[in-house]
Order: structure tokens, then sequence, then C-alpha cells
């Protein structure tokens, strides 16, 4: 499937709500990492839009991914990368992909405008709960870390009613949480 509609809910944790969830929830002790590798236009084109732009690296395939709104959630289009492709695109020279150009067709936004920022690295642990996926990241950019609760849901009803049920059991509030591009490129400008 080259698109697909995203919901989810997410809320930044600290190091020892992250150690609660792993221990009172039967996700795995060891994650599996994945790297996402960051791409921009100078002028910030796509934040300006709501969207982003990332190749992410797991398990040693490569999946370049745009994310831009929907009226439900995030709307996600997909392109698979070969490794010749992904040192082509982190060395500068990005190059169209089917399915991700032509959204991207939609803000005259060519390969050659695109610029590589850096990457995030994420020790990700899964597991299916009450209808929906959880997900417990642990990620490393720009010399900082953080700790994310991810849920993936099927509706927003759905998402929202487990998501508040799941803090509320733990006794972890609610934070605003900014996405993973957007916790990078803020980090990027702490750096300055």
């Amino acid at each position: 499937m080259t698109q697909e509609i995203e919901i989810e809910y997410k809320n930044i944790l600290t190091k020892k709500e992250f150690e609660l969830l792993l221990n009172m929830l039967p996700f795995s002790i060891e994650g599996k990492t994945q790297t996402n590798y960051y791409f921009e236009t100078k002028d910030f084109l796509l934040k300006e839009n709501g969207a982003a732009l990332r190749i992410r690296e797991k398990q040693g395939a490569y999946q370049l991914t745009l994310k831009e709104p929907n009226e439900t959630g995030l709307l996600e289009t997909h392109d698979t990368l070969s490794e010749e492709e992904v040192d082509k695109w982190l060395s500068g020279k990005p190059i169209a992909k089917e399915h991700t150009q032509k959204q991207l067709d939609k803000w005259n936004i060519t390969p050659s405008s695109l610029t590589y920022f850096g990457a995030l690295t994420t020790v990700r642990r899964e597991i299916p709960y009450r209808d929906v996926l959880l997900v417990l990241d642990y990620s490393t950019y720009n010399g900082q870390a953080d700790y994310e609760l991810e849920l993936e849901a099927p509706s927003e009803e759905v998402g929202r009613s487990v998501f508040q049920s799941l803090l509320k059991q733990f006794a972890i509030p609610e934070r605003k949480t900014p996405n993973k591009i957007q916790r990078f490129f803020q980090s990027l400008d702490t750096r300055e």
C-alpha cells in the first residue's frame, strides 16, 4: 500500500513513567532499532504546509514517507528505496520516487530543493492492546534523548478512549507532545 491514514495519540514520558509502562505492560525488554533521516526545503515549505518527509531504516529496509495533514489523522504516502537510492538522498542528490513525488508536486517541491537535516534513532517496542497498537519509544537525536508513548488506533473514538484510560490507569499526565520530526527540528533550533 502506498498510502494510509494514520490515527495516533502521543505522550512524552519521564524515564520513570517509561519504565513503569515497560514493566507493567507486556512489552519486550529488547526493542527494535530504527533510524529516521529527515528532509526539508531550505525555506521549510513542508513545515509550512504541516507536512514532513523522512526515510526510515528498519531491519535493513528503507522507506521514504511523506506525512501530511488529512481530515482524520495524517495521510502517509510511501515509496520503497534501495540502499543505493538512500545513499544518494543522504549525499545531497535526492531522486524522485513515484508516489511521494506526486504528493510533493502539489507544493512544487522538486528533489533538488530538498536538504538532509539529520537523523533520529529510536528503540521501539510494540504490543497490541485493547484494539489499538501501543508503542514505547526511546529516541536519541542531536545530543538529546526522550521517552514517548504512542498509540495507533483504527478510529479517533477508539484511540482517544484507550489513550485517556491508559494515562489515567498509570497516573501519567497528558502532555502536549510534538511529533518526532518537530522535536528533531526544535533540537536544531536550541543548538544555535
